[in-house]
């Protein structure tokens, strides 16, 4: 397989660019140290900003005349949207295989004694469902036991594959109203990076937001998260024919959505961008952009493009 010099170009500097600091992982800080719950500091590693990779050689030390094998992997920058479709107002379809990432970022339900300003946590649950499975938990207790960097659940979405959310709160010995993304109403949401929140979120200086999403707002008034995350607010005391109601805030459950395309891979055969020469013909997830399938790229050594044009 022959591969163009543009495409052998643009694959040896994303590698190069993975060998310099701050580009491998790029990580979203969050605007305060503290992110309300006492429990961390509301940072979590994103999808980079910039292409990240590696490159190993085997055998590392070659005669001359003779070629090691080349095996790589490219992540590429990209927004959510390009990966998955957003079906409001609660729920994400997956546009091919792609792996995900769960957290917590907030439970925000309480309570109040009568005659008192103090208030407390009401215990929480969570809830998901993963293509057309049954809601299963993914979190249950108060904002005191939520830790926005642990990872709750994860898993690889298949193409098609659909994930919503859902959640109530348990308070006097009994549950709440329960609130999913198949309810048909407006008590789970899904947004993006840059998406401007429902206007029941209280603004980012608001008195009324919790400490816990200010991170995850920008000050005028957008939602700031890595461009590969989908957040989910829910309101779950109010129904959303209250939406008048200061209530009715979006608050009450809070989740990060982190979504990892699978890396453009080499396994040393040949397979650089299209997975296809002579010895796998008919393989190509993109064979369009085989230039010529009938060489052999084994033969040749089995490297990457860049290293066998």
């Amino acid at each position: 397989m022959k591969t163009s010099p543009s495409v052998a170009l643009a694959a040896t500097l994303c590698l190069a660019l993975a060998g310099l600091p701050g580009v491998a992982h790029a990580r979203r800080s969050s605007s305060s140290s503290n992110n309300g719950n006492g429990n961390g500091n509301g940072n979590q590693e994103t999808f980079p900003a910039l292409p990240y990779g590696w490159l190993t050689a085997f055998p590392t030390m070659v005669q001359t005349g003779t070629k090691p094998t080349l095996t790589w992997g490219i992540n590429y920058p990209s927004i959510v949207e390009d990966y998955v479709t957003i079906v409001p107002p609660a729920t994400v379809e997956a546009d091919e295989d792609i792996d995900c990432e769960v957290r917590i970022l907030g439970a925000g339900v309480t309570v109040t004694s009568n005659g008192s300003s103090n208030y407390s946590f009401v215990p929480t649950q969570a809830l998901m469902s993963v293509d057309g499975g049954s809601y299963q938990q993914i979190f249950y207790g108060t904002n005191l036991d939520v830790n926005p960097d642990q990872i709750v659940r994860s898993f690889t979405l298949r193409r098609h594959g659909k994930l919503k959310f859902g959640g109530r709160y348990y308070y006097n010995r009994s549950w709440g109203p329960y609130f999913t993304s198949d309810s048909g109403t407006d008590n789970v949401r899904t947004l993006v990076n840059g998406s401007t929140p429902p206007s029941n979120v209280p603004d980012y200086n608001a008195p009324s937001l919790e400490s816990f999403i200010k991170p995850y707002l920008s000050p005028n008034g957008k939602v700031s998260i890595g461009p590969m995350d989908v957040i989910v607010f829910m309101e779950l005391t109010h129904y959303d024919s209250q939406k008048s109601d200061p209530g009715y805030d979006l608050q009450d459950m809070v989740i990060l959505v982190t979504f990892k395309s699978k890396a453009k891979t080499n396994n040393g055969h040949g397979n650089n961008l299209d997975g296809i020469d002579s010895s796998n013909p008919g393989n190509a997830p993109f064979i369009n952009l085989d230039t010529d399938p009938t060489v052999d790229d084994e033969a040749g050594g089995g490297g990457a493009a860049s290293s066998n044009p």
